[in-house]
């Protein structure tokens, strides 16, 4: 049980520190308007940047090494 919460840890930590990225790049440096300008979609630049934070996560999580 302890290996498992290590993965969701590990996980979580990545998940807040890739998503405090996400937002200071896409509300500090490209600006969401812009974005949405470029798209046209507010769904669809919503729903892109929500992968761009799960898909990672979820990698990590698969992927984090369970020492036996």
């Amino acid at each position: 049980m302890t290996m498992k919460k290590r993965k969701i840890k590990y996980s979580a930590i990545f998940f807040v520190c890739w998503f405090a990225l996400l937002v200071l790049l896409v509300d500090g440096v490209l600006k969401f308007q812009t974005l949405f300008d470029y798209f046209g979609s507010y769904a669809l630049v919503e729903i892109t940047l929500l992968l761009l934070v799960l898909f990672p996560t979820m990698a990590v999580y698969i992927f984090t090494k369970e020492k036996q």
